[in-house]
């Protein structure tokens, strides 16, 4: 279903809701009208996610991860194959 498609079932209320988050890195669901929760990050050069419960201040540890080259540093080496297999790590890295 395109995302206009679902919007468009929302209630004024159901598209309110979505505006404030489920805790400090999930966004709400409304799964009747097929809207999944999403878990969030914000890592700047790849995926961060706090060990236990997250917090705003980041005072928890945080889950091993890769650091990847800055967008900068990519965009320098004028390489968009680079670019693509790095999004692509990126990609899985976060879905794991």
């Amino acid at each position: 279903m395109k995302h206009q498609d679902i919007i468009s079932k929302l209630t004024l209320e159901e598209k309110c809701y979505l505006l404030s988050g489920k805790d400090f890195w999930q966004t709400r669901s409304v799964k009747a009208k097929g809207v999944p929760n999403m878990t969030l990050s914000d890592g700047p050069h790849g995926i961060r996610k706090q060990e236990g419960a997250g917090d705003q201040l980041g005072l928890n540890g945080s889950l091993p991860a890769t650091c990847f080259p800055t967008a900068a540093a990519m965009a320098n080496s004028w390489d968009p194959k680079l670019g693509e297999e790095l999004g692509r790590y990126l990609g899985e890295e976060a879905a794991s």
